[in-house]
């Protein structure tokens, strides 16, 4: 079904109010009240429920949990722990503000318009560039990973030739329209949690001692060589130097919520599909990502020389730095390595999948919004915003670079970026939820009546932005210690948050925005348009049922009628 555009007459609407509703992707003009309008160029919704669950697993879930998860267990398996459990507990709060945004105003790339139509223009524009680009950076990171992976069987398999492939399949799979992502995706994310299954199935059943020195090791590794291993000084300021060391990791590896926002545009039932999916989202963060810290810290200690060696060197894209992989080597375990590497593989490549989508849909709503070139508001009549995706697959070049000298370098404050643009992300979302928050109670308009309502709000949201501003400020702060000055980590390490300072200073003063009033926040924007969308979704599914009924009803009178003739 192609998107609708609900178009009404309001001539109460300010000129403001109309160029939002452009903006976001709807038309709104002087046509008969409920009227449906199609535009086949625009972003469609084709989404189903079980393809939006499975995207936002694969765009969350890539080499961080099961590879780079390792720099944080040379920390302490509790240091690793506690740190995946703070920042858990601090996503879950953001997801709860990012989930009642998007469900009342589920539009593309939904917390980039929201910071423009309600916070500010230059607000939007930061997120908007700051969202692609280091989206635009995971892409090449795990191209990447995935040409390492591959090096656990054999290590003269031609780079080019890995990374051209994969481009290529990426395009594919993205130009052909959503749905086929979608679906796509769907399967590729399923190869996820079977390989977390059999992950944690082997973290059981070595413990007990179902393993082929049948020694049931039990929690032993957490005490070697501590729970809490000295980082940087001794004492126990090393050691809690140890947990912000490992906390800097949770915070690279543990996110998900955004990707769910990023595909709201494009949800065949927007409100009741994301509604399910951000609830999802709560026990994900509990079973993946606190289940794998426990796990990662039962089957291997903190000192393991493969580890040191392996991750000490860089080589964080490879299936033999997983700290799974290297558990199942030190006890003899044959086979599951080869079969948890190749479930790696599907890992990686569907996060990197994920990932182009993103970017494409995150230059597609900065496009929207004004903030970037009209040429990228172009779509092709299956919905997908082609110039978009070639830009995404520009990014996606730049995993070239490993064919040069000082790549892993490269790569390293590749990550550093990544982390750097995650935390500016979800301190805008949270930003953005306070505004909305704000101009909820000025205009009357009681949070009761929302389709979806979040958890201790705002005192939730005010914990998780001062938390995140912490870490943003202090990710880097080793750096500044006596002899531990390096000019290239500061600048990866601080360069999102310089960028988000320069673009959202830049655009506010050359275009002299200023912030939204909480009177004038629109909260009515393309609402009518999503409503009709839904009603007319509803009233198909219901139309769906009815029929399905009359079918049964007339297949019972015709076996009826057969009976009759038989006797």
């Amino acid at each position: 079904m192609e998107q609708a555009i609900f178009a009404t007459r309001n001539a109460g609407l300010n000129s403001r109010h109309r160029r939002s509703q452009w903006n976001s992707g709807y038309l709104y003009s002087d046509y008969t009240s409920g009227e449906i309008v199609q535009r086949p160029d625009a972003l469609q919704r084709h989404l189903t429920s079980r393809q939006i669950q499975f995207i936002a697993i694969g765009g969350s879930i890539g080499t961080a949990l099961f590879v780079s998860i390792g720099y944080a267990l040379m920390h302490g398996a509790a240091s690793l722990l506690v740190a995946f459990i703070l920042q858990a507990c601090i996503m879950a709060q953001v997801n709860s503000a990012l989930a009642e945004m998007t469900i009342f105003m589920p539009v593309s790339a939904a917390f980039i318009q929201h910071a423009s139509v309600w916070v500010d223009s230059a607000w939007g524009f930061m997120i908007g560039w700051n969202f692609c680009v280091f989206e635009g950076l995971l892409i090449p990171f795990e191209i990447t990973a995935l040409d390492m992976i591959l090096s656990f069987w054999r290590d003269d398999i031609p780079a080019a030739a890995v990374i051209s492939a994969c481009i290529v399949l990426y395009a594919i799979t993205n130009v052909f329209g959503v749905r086929y992502f979608g679906e796509a995706e769907f399967w590729l994310a399923g190869g996820k949690l079977l390989l977390i299954t059999i992950l944690f199935l082997f973290t059981f059943i070595t413990m007990v001692g179902g393993n082929p020195r049948h020694d049931a090791y039990g929690f032993r590794n957490w005490s070697i060589p501590s729970p809490f291993v000295e980082y940087i000084s001794t004492g126990d300021l090393g050691r809690f130097q140890g947990v912000l060391a490992a906390l800097w990791q949770a915070a690279f590896t543990i996110v998900g919520p955004e990707y769910l926002a990023c595909v709201a545009g494009e949800a065949q039932q927007p409100r009741k599909t994301l509604k399910t999916a951000f609830k999802s989202v709560y026990w994900r963060f509990g079973v993946f990502f606190i289940g794998g810290a426990l796990c990662v810290g039962i089957v291997l200690p903190a000192n393991d020389p493969t580890l040191l060696r392996v991750l000490g060197a860089g080589d964080t894209g490879t299936g033999a730095s997983s700290p799974y992989v290297i558990a199942m080597t030190n006890m003899g375990i044959e086979v599951l390595p080869d079969l948890v590497n190749a479930l790696l593989f599907t890992s990686i490549y569907s996060a990197g999948n994920a990932y182009v989508y993103t970017t494409s849909r995150s230059l597609h709503g900065l496009a929207q919004n004004g903030h970037a070139p009209k040429l990228f508001r172009k779509c092709t009549k299956d919905g997908v915003p082609i110039y978009c995706l070639a830009v995404a697959m520009a990014f996606a070049c730049l995993s070239f670079l490993k064919l040069g000298s000082g790549s892993v370098q490269v790569l390293t404050w590749l990550t550093n970026l990544i982390t750097g643009g995650t935390l500016v992300t979800y301190i805008v979302v949270c930003v953005n939820y306070l505004f909305f928050y704000r101009a909820l109670k000025a205009q009357g308009f009681s949070r009761t009546e929302l389709p979806y309502r979040g958890y201790f709000q705002p005192y939730g949201t005010w914990i998780a932005l001062v938390w995140l501003l912490g870490v943003e400020i202090f990710y880097g702060y080793a750096i500044f210690l006596n002899g531990r000055w390096d000019i290239g980590l500061f600048f990866s390490d601080y360069t999102m948050a310089f960028l988000a300072i320069a673009t959202f200073a830049g655009w506010k003063i050359c275009k002299r925005t200023r912030f939204v009033r909480p009177q004038e926040a629109d909260l009515v924007w393309a609402r009518p348009a999503i409503d009709a969308h839904e009603a007319v979704m509803e009233e198909m599914e219901q139309m769906g049922i009815r029929e399905r009924l009359m079918q049964t009803l007339r297949t019972k009178k015709m076996l009826g009628s057969d009976r009759m003739s038989l006797r």
